[in-house]
């Protein structure tokens, strides 16, 4: 099997969200590290982790063929020698819809292997759609 090297994160990161529009599995987890350590956290959804588990995920969110498009806003970037992690926030359009759906925010950790750049992890978590309170926001340890 012939793998694309990504000589960046932002090649991986752009080869990731065009094989999430194409709902192209093999060309998704081109993207991933071969690590079991990997970690996949879809919005609202469990942590799988391992190549099988994360693999699977996306099998099954891919196999709808939903027809996505994403417009990625508020990129944050940190980069290391072998690290680099993304805070981006994803705006979602479902084909055949006529609003685009609640924005999500994401973080994208890539590896820098000897294959390139390969996804670590993808957390993705959905925002909140109600109105910002004039209270003050409770107290949380987290």
């Amino acid at each position: 099997m012939i793998t694309e090297i990504f000589a960046t994160p932002q090649d991986a990161e752009q080869a990731f969200y065009k094989a999430f529009e194409r709902a192209d599995l093999a060309a998704m987890m081109s993207v991933w590290a071969e690590e079991e350590d990997i970690v996949c956290v879809h919005p609202g959804g469990a942590r799988h982790t391992g190549v099988v588990e994360v693999r699977e995920s996306w099998r099954q969110i891919l196999a709808q063929g939903q027809g996505l498009r994403f417009h990625l806003v508020g990129n944050r970037v940190f980069t290391g020698r072998m690290i680099s992690i993304h805070s981006v926030y994803e705006h979602v359009t479902v084909a055949g819809e006529s609003r685009p759906a609640n924005p999500v925010l994401a973080t994208n950790i890539y590896l820098l292997t000897d294959r390139g750049w390969r996804m670590l992890m993808h957390h993705a978590s959905p925002l909140a759609t109600a109105a910002p309170s004039k209270e003050p926001p409770p107290s949380v340890l987290h």
